[in-house]
């Protein structure tokens, strides 16, 4: 009987034992893959350039709907500024990554002020950012 119970014993620990040899190499697989995830884009330190070449955010109902649904940010840029140079400031400033930048040039419009007066509101130059799937630009911040 005592032979019996050692053998049973055996038994019983030997599956134990495979799976323990197969649990690490489980983990190992989970880590990697988590690195994986965990892999971060960082951004250098944003410029002073960075703060003149993007301006301002525009706020309006249309590009609000885009940040929502299309995960597109619009800013006001300087006007002599490039795709490039409005990706490379965007990503500094905000810490997201960049699809695609569209450029739009707003032209100047004249209003009438209360009939009599005119006045003209001057035109500027916005882009459309495309953010990478996974980011996202908090405008609002304080």
């Amino acid at each position: 009987m005592a032979e019996e119970k050692k053998v049973e014993a055996a038994v019983e620990e030997a599956p134990k034992a495979e799976k323990a040899k197969k649990a690490p190499v489980k983990k190992e697989v989970k880590k990697e893959e988590a690195k994986a995830e965990e892999k971060k884009v960082v951004f250098a330190a944003p410029l002073a350039h960075d703060y003149e070449v993007i301006k301002d955010p525009r706020i309006t109902e249309k590009s609000m709907a885009q940040l929502q649904n299309a995960n597109k940010v619009t800013v006001r840029v300087r006007d002599g500024a490039n795709k490039i140079e409005i990706k490379e400031a965007f990503q500094r400033l905000y810490g997201a990554k960049v699809l695609q930048v569209n450029i739009v040039n707003q032209r100047a419009k004249e209003k009438s002020r209360g009939g009599k007066y005119k006045g003209s509101v001057s035109g500027f130059k916005k882009a459309v950012v495309t953010l990478a799937e996974g980011n996202a630009v908090d405008l609002f911040k304080e």
